[in-house]
């Protein structure tokens, strides 16, 4: 095994436990090709623990073990992660009433370069790293173990491009008929890994979509940036007086209404295929709940300016319209965005709106989405439940 050295015994990142060695930090490089694991140094000859290798990244390395100790690492190594962490969501989800989940999350669940969405008895894989494309035999070995029956590998043009991830998307063996049926909180979810957006369901809103149910009855609520109708499900499931779903992409509003049509034989819902500012501003419906989940706006740090003028508008005019004592939910997924700058765009928002705006509730992601207190940039959603008079 090859030898990254750093250039400090010091090196208070690394000490610290961050899982990403930038190149500015290394005194010697490994004679390794892109995607080896590699044994990390201090230039003491001290060694801190093992990463992949990324030869033309501006991550010199990943790190996925500490450890002043050398160990093996062999396919039962990278089965013991996969168990652990589904051990870990056995004991955060309740697995009768939810089979929609994050299986692991890369860095939060100490395994940097993968991530797996699990949608009953499919899980969809993102080889995000050259380091992990080259073990994805032994993560589908370890995925089989644990239940999964179908594979599917989904790799972006941006990965494939910036990381060398060659392995294209596609099924592991057999296929599974889409859409896929499974569970969230009770309700029934259609899924198409192979054409949705991300994975296929937006995993990382389920507990925000439960707690809008639970505010919901009898209200009149509209649902933006719908996709396939996460948060107007739930609060159809909890009894509201009205629901519309609003998304630009035609396809995101079929599967909305295949949703709907899967769960109810009858319910108030409407959905409308329209751009969500123009909804925003048009709509006349004096809405007690509006749900706010664009996506992101800021895709890297240069795009910051830019998306943050788009957070406000959107809150801006979601304050002009929402009924006196109203709620809003407003989301950001944007990891450039980060809770302190949001938090400022939504008060920068009220405050032009000139409406008294109330924090009820700061909101994230959940318990399957772990963030590893080591690697804060793991925290990419932040949401805040408002309520305005």
């Amino acid at each position: 095994m090859q030898t990254l050295v750093l250039k400090s015994g010091r090196d208070r990142s690394v000490i610290n436990r961050h899982p990403w060695i930038f190149s500015g930090a290394v005194k010697q490089l490994p004679q390794a090709n892109n995607g080896d694991i590699v044994q990390v140094m201090d230039n003491q000859n001290n060694l801190l623990g093992y990463g992949f290798y990324s030869e033309h990244s501006q991550i010199t390395c990943r790190m996925f073990e500490f450890t002043q100790t050398p160990i093996t690492i062999n396919d039962s190594y990278w089965m013991n992660k996969v168990v652990s962490a589904y051990q870990y969501r056995k004991k955060v989800i309740d697995m009768e009433q939810t089979s929609i989940y994050r299986l692991l999350h890369a860095e939060g669940d100490f395994f940097s370069g993968v991530i797996v969405d699990v949608y009953d008895k499919v899980a969809v894989v993102q080889l995000l790293i050259r380091g992990t494309e080259r073990i994805q035999h032994a993560i589908f070995e370890a995925l089989r173990a644990i239940g999964i029956v179908y594979i599917y590998v989904k790799t972006k043009s941006s990965t494939q491009r910036l990381e060398e991830v060659a392995t294209p998307s596609g099924w592991v063996g057999n296929a599974c008929p889409m859409p896929v049926r499974a569970i969230e909180n009770g309700i029934a979810i259609l899924v198409d890994v192979e054409k949705g957006q991300k994975t296929g369901f937006f995993i990382d809103q389920r507990e925000n979509r439960r707690l809008v149910g639970l505010y919901a009855k009898g209200k009149k609520v509209l649902n933006t940036f719908s996709y396939s109708g996460g948060f107007s499900l739930q609060a159809l499931y909890h009894e509201a007086a009205l629901v519309h779903s609003v998304d630009s992409s035609k396809e995101a509003i079929e599967m909305c209404d295949a949703n709907i049509a899967a769960n109810f034989t009858s319910a108030p819902h409407q959905s409308f295929v329209a751009d969500c500012f123009d909804y925003l501003n048009q709509t006349t419906v004096d809405y007690d709940i509006m749900v706010l989940d664009p996506p992101a706006f800021a895709k890297n740090a240069r795009s910051v300016p830019n998306a943050s003028r788009g957070y406000k508008n959107l809150n801006y005019v979601a304050f002009q319209k929402i009924k006196p004592g109203g709620f809003i939910f407003t989301f950001s997924c944007s990891q450039h965005i980060d809770r302190d700058l949001f938090r400022k765009i939504v008060f920068s928002a009220a405050a032009d709106a000139k409406r008294e705006v109330r924090i009820v509730q700061q909101l994230t992601q959940p318990e399957d989405h772990p963030i590893n207190i080591f690697h804060p940039e793991g925290e990419y959603l932040k949401g805040l439940l408002l309520h305005v008079s």
